[in-house]
């Protein structure tokens, strides 16, 4: 995620060790490092265009390492963060690999997710975690529990998940915010988080209200955290059922 620091030693041997690798990085400056470490990296970046669609995007990228997988070359891909959090490409070009028969595998890797429990001092198992994408958010019916931490990813490419326009619109926003607010109050403090790529930065970390997410400026790359509001509540049921083992264990 951070360049340099979070690359593993059996990672930077696979790249080594290829005949080719390509490379889907978060700054230009990550892109000239991992050139330090190999000949022959090829960006995946240039790919992207206004309008087109990512997915469209994300085949050619297949197509691309298959060309090359096929051509009987030892080829690695170099993701930024963890390969196969949201990344479609590296998932599907290990099983298109695999299914013709040659060898592949994901090595893993520090994700945003990671950054995120240490840069905000979030301990997951305190009181739960819920993580969603979030246009599948809006699209499916799905179950927020506000006594957990929610994190919301890819707030800022809302609503617009397979064209490739990087900015949104505010309405997208406030969709989102009307069925939050069902379950948190509008002036309810969230979190808007990006994990540092280089080094020299620090990791952006605001604080806003709920209610002010439709205008706040959001780039596709930072995350939306909603901590709890509300303490956790006792199920009184499971807990009669439990302490009733207990008694029935006691007298065995």
């Amino acid at each position: 995620m951070t360049l340099g620091s979070h690359l593993t030693p059996l990672a930077r041997s696979h790249i080594e060790q290829a005949d080719v690798v390509f490379a889907g990085l978060s700054d230009g400056v990550v892109e000239l490092w991992l050139h330090r470490m190999h000949p022959d990296v090829r960006s995946l970046q240039p790919y992207y265009g206004e309008g087109k669609s990512r997915v469209q995007t994300y085949r050619e990228w297949v197509a691309l390492m298959m060309t090359e997988v096929r051509a009987g070359k030892r080829v690695c891909g170099v993701f930024y963060g963890h390969p196969g959090i949201f990344a479609w490409s590296p998932h599907k070009v290990i099983e298109t690999a695999r299914a013709e028969g040659f060898d592949a595998h994901m090595e893993p890797g520090i994700s945003a997710e990671d950054c995120l429990y240490a840069d905000l001092g979030i301990d997951p198992g305190s009181v739960g975690c819920l993580h969603f994408e979030a246009s599948q958010f809006l699209y499916y019916e799905r179950r927020v529990d506000p006594s957990a931490y929610v994190v919301l990813w890819q707030v800022g490419m809302i609503g617009n998940r397979s064209v490739g326009h990087m900015e949104n619109a505010a309405g997208y926003r406030q969709v989102l915010v009307d069925l939050l607010a069902a379950d948190y109050p509008l002036d309810h403090e969230i979190i808007l988080y990006r994990a540092a790529t280089l080094p020299i930065q620090k990791p952006r970390i605001r604080r806003i209200a709920l209610g002010d997410l439709p205008q706040a400026s959001l780039p596709p790359e930072e995350t939306v955290v909603l901590p709890p509001a509300r303490s956790l509540r006792l199920n009184p049921a499971t807990r009669d059922r439990l302490k009733a083992l207990d008694t029935a264990a006691a007298t065995a």
